[in-house]
């Protein structure tokens, strides 16, 4: 375990270094990557506080159609309810807690494994076995506590906070800035995985921010496609960053269809990679998108939704199962150089001689991300946040 005095002396070094300009600033403290401490103020302060995706809101196409996830412990189930709406309950049972649903699927009827009371998909209690003869039971006192739900941009974001601003106005920017050109709300999810890797949250956070990494070790997937030299590394948003790679126009499914109208210039073969603090991590392309969400499983694990698609032109050609299977190849290769590469970060870091090295200038999201981290933990006033009208004219 870590010492209380450890712990303080990470948080001054992560508040320390986020206060420093970019250019004078070192990677994080490598404590703050194994510590338990520092991991349940990151639940208490991040995870329990912020909008945390749930994934793509076509996954949830048909009323009945529900998957689950945990928030800081707490587990939630996230429906299609018939109504039409995506809402989302406490996925514990208000009889004995039992959980009611696990993994995904489709149930017009939400049933306890345990003592098998239902719950519409309103949350509302609709049978309990054996409880008439209760007399202080009244199955119109029970309904499943609602949790936070709403939907931006194609996505599905959860909270249990209730009193952070709309998701819609937190990563507006996003999509001002990013996204809306890519027209990414049509983009359709051809799949979804759910993986635990063993290495720490914000190690794999900070792998998918900075491209510095791509010509090393994405040497023999991706990394020859990706120009470091035309890599755009604009300032973020005090809820966000981003940057731009341009790809090589030889590698077809990173670039506009030819049927693509609204795509022009360099923006045909323009990548942009986004993260959405507190864990969740986009790769878009002009052709495919795919990514992640991170919770983490303990300082040493992290849980990933792993998911991914293709644009509307690339699904509708007629070679559309073709692309979306090569989509599937290639980012499975580039997932695993990526497990690979951030288990020997995890564990380098937890050596006695481990110091945290100067950043790059590729690596300036990762600067951000040490912001945030500070902004939230911390409450350090001190990490600037930055102008969203300037960001907007950045590109």
């Amino acid at each position: 375990m870590t010492s209380n005095t450890s712990l303080d002396a990470i948080l001054s070094e992560l508040r320390s270094n986020a206060e420093l300009p970019f250019e004078e600033s070192r990677n994080a403290p490598p404590g703050m990557y194994s510590s338990p401490e520092f991991l349940a103020l990151e639940q208490e302060h991040i995870f329990a506080k912020e909008w945390i995706c749930a994934g793509r809101a076509d996954a949830l196409s048909k009323p009945g159609d529900y998957l689950t996830m945990e928030i800081a412990d707490q587990p939630i189930f996230v429906v299609h309810d018939r109504n039409g709406d995506i809402r989302a309950w406490s996925n514990v049972c208000l009889h004995r807690m039992s959980l009611l649903l696990e993994g995904r699927g489709n149930k017009p009827v939400i049933t306890c494994p345990y003592h098998a009371w239902s719950y519409g998909l309103d949350g509302q209690l609709r049978n309990a076995p054996y409880m008439d003869d209760s007399a202080a039971f009244d199955k119109k006192d029970y309904c499943l506590p609602s949790i936070r739900c709403e939907l931006f941009d194609g996505w599905i974001y959860v909270t249990l906070n209730p009193d952070i601003e709309p998701a819609a106005e937190r990563f507006a920017p996003v999509r001002d800035i990013v996204t809306g050109r890519y027209q990414f709300e049509n983009y359709q999810e051809t799949f979804r995985e759910e993986h635990v890797w063993d290495t720490n949250w914000k190690v794999l956070a900070e792998n998918f921010m900075e491209s510095y990494h791509l010509f090393q070790l994405h040497g023999p997937t991706i990394g020859k496609q990706s120009k470091v030299e035309e890599m755009d590394m604009p300032p973020g948003g005090a809820t966000f960053n981003y940057h731009w790679i341009t790809k090589d126009s030889k590698f077809a499914l990173a670039t506009a269809h030819p049927d693509c109208t609204y795509l022009e210039g360099e923006w045909r073969r323009t990548t942009a990679l986004i993260t959405l603090y507190p864990g969740h991590m986009i790769t878009l392309t002009p052709g495919y998108f795919w990514y992640l969400v991170l919770q983490p499983q303990g300082p040493d694990q992290v849980k990933i939704l792993y998911g991914g698609g293709m644009a509307p032109d690339f699904i509708n050609d007629p070679q559309g199962a073709e692309h979306v299977a090569k989509a599937k190849e290639i980012l499975d290769a580039v997932n695993e150089e990526d497990r690979i590469g951030t288990a020997m970060v995890h564990k380098g870091m937890k050596a006695n001689l481990a110091r945290s090295g100067h950043l790059s200038y590729l690596e300036r999201p990762n600067h951000e991300f040490g912001q945030y981290l500070a902004r939230q933990i911390t409450g350090s006033a001190a990490c600037p946040t930055p102008d969203v009208e300037a960001l907007s004219a950045a590109r």
